[in-house]
């Protein structure tokens, strides 16, 4: 498993062909990283079979730049096995990069901990079949490939269950700032949603700014080139010394720290929310108000500074409910002193969820943007049993609704003294009451309901009604039941509510 927070230490050939070295600069970044256990960090080796890795006819070319460097820096399979216990030793985890299909069975034979595919063998089919074949973790850098390349790498390892990392790399060494593009992070992370992002960076070793630029976009997974200067050894433009790479360690650590939890709201801050809370409005009433009663929109107002305690503009919506406890005067502040607060959000959406289902099951297309009008009676806690859910397709001088009821719930008795309905079941069984007389009407049964005709429905399963009228008007439903007219809060309006 690749851990989080993971910084990888690429030696690469700094070990110069020298064991000595190579031992020294394990040791010495070992007494750095030891300051910063946040991280995890890794320590990274490069490995060529140089015997059959460089063409035969190539072999001991000085004038070739890489045959050299790689021939003068060539160790034994004893001096990387003693390199990769002094890994262990210092507490990283082991990791290198093959280049060849040789190398690959050296790092399982060493039992390494994370394979690194480097960008040059980014697409390397004959090297990745052998990598894929191993238990080990990869970080694979992308330095130069085309997205269709890295598509089909992302690809290639996903349907083989790797558990994997991809690296935005850039093959400058060192990187001039303004080609670094670290913004390229966030391409990959929206391109390859659930896969790993990071970075491997090659920026001039005294630069301690990218490092957090990164951290920012999320990167927990960093590459840094690193070595050690003697009088033996210099040090090249792009690897980073001990000193160098504690300032860089020390400038993620910032950057952590600043950049805070990314992946879920923070818990309530008190003082924060104490701030905010005196600068908001305070609800006060417009005219005294008995206990027991409701509260409207029309029975408050909200003014600045609230009071300790009391309910503000914040707690005021369509969603909640204000109930008096005991009698407010005018102008008082509202507060849970003398006021209980319920907050209906939760079933308003489960409400919503269900019509959304209810509709999909019946196959009945609805036009986007449609309001949802969700009626309850005789209040949310029982609108399971009696209520309703509209969608108004069109109100002109015809009307179109879409009636939905969910299993079990019933429509209580109303009448029209102006509007014409028409009833068309399109999906359900309804059982509809028209003047006392109860009819069971399947899909695709028509009914007419002439004005001041008393209608009621229920369904057992749950149904959908097309009604087809004449204009709706709002003052023109009357329910025999006076308790309904004289709620006045039966009704809760959605606009965005399919998903």
């Amino acid at each position: 498993m690749i851990p989080d927070k993971l910084i990888v230490l690429e030696m690469a050939n700094n070990h110069m062909g020298d064991l000595a070295h190579g031992l020294k600069v394990i040791t010495d970044f070992g007494h750095v990283c030891r300051q910063f256990p946040e991280f995890k960090f890794a320590f990274k080796l490069q490995y060529r079979d140089l015997d059959s890795y460089i063409h035969p006819q190539m072999k001991g070319r000085d004038d070739v730049k890489y045959i050299k460097r790689f021939s003068e820096t060539k160790l034994t399979r004893s001096e990387f096995d003693q390199l990769v216990k002094q890994i262990r030793n210092e507490g990283f985890l082991a990791m290198a990069t093959p280049f060849d299909n040789a190398s690959v069975g050296l790092i399982e034979d060493q039992k390494l901990d994370i394979l690194k595919i480097a960008s040059c063998s980014f697409n390397d089919w004959p090297l990745l079949e052998d990598v894929v074949k191993t238990n080990l973790p990869i970080i694979a850098s992308t330095a130069g490939a085309e997205i269709e390349e890295i598509d089909q790498i992302v690809s290639f390892f996903t349907h083989r269950k790797k558990d994997f990392v991809i690296m935005h790399c850039v093959g400058e060494y060192p990187t001039p700032d303004e080609r670094l593009h670290i913004s390229q992070i966030d391409l990959l992370k929206e391109r390859y949603p659930g896969i790993r992002v990071g970075f491997s960076t090659h920026e001039v070793p005294g630069n301690t700014d990218i490092v957090k630029m990164a951290i920012a976009k999320g990167v927990t997974v960093f590459e840094r080139h690193v070595g050690v200067a003697t009088t033996n050894y210099a040090l090249n433009a792009y690897s980073s010394s001990p000193e160098q790479i504690k300032l860089w360690l020390e400038a993620a650590q910032y950057a952590l720290r600043v950049c805070g939890e990314g992946h879920k709201r923070l818990p309530a801050n008190q003082n924060e929310r104490d701030s905010l809370q005196s600068l908001r409005r305070g609800v006060f009433l417009r005219r005294s108000i008995p206990a027991g009663e409701i509260l409207t929109d029309e029975d408050v107002y909200f003014a600045f500074p609230p009071e300790k305690g009391q309910f503000t503009a914040n707690d005021w919506s369509k969603y909640a409910q204000f109930k008096t406890l005991k009698m407010v005067d005018k102008d008082s502040a509202l507060c849970m002193g003398n006021a209980f607060r319920t907050d209906a959000r939760e079933q308003v959406w489960d409400i919503a969820k269900k019509v959304e289902a209810l509709l999909k099951l019946s196959s009945v297309a609805v036009p986007s943007g449609i309001e949802l009008e969700i009626s309850h009676h005789y209040g949310l806690d029982k609108f399971e049993q009696t209520g309703l859910t509209m969608l108004t397709i069109v109100n002109r001088g015809y009307c179109k609704k879409l009636l939905v009821s969910l299993p079990g719930q019933r429509h209580p008795e109303q009448y029209h003294n102006q509007k014409e309905e028409t009833f068309h079941v399109l999906h359900g069984q309804v059982v509809l009451t028209l003047d006392g007389v109860e009819r069971v009407c399947q899909p695709g049964e028509v009914v007419n309901v002439e004005p001041g005709v008393r209608h009621a429905f229920s369904s057992p399963n749950g149904s959908v009604i097309e009604e087809i009228s004449s204009t709706h008007y709002k003052d023109d439903s009357f329910y025999t039941d006076e308790s309904i007219m004289r709620n006045k809060n039966r009704k809760t309006i959605l606009t965005y509510w399919m998903s």
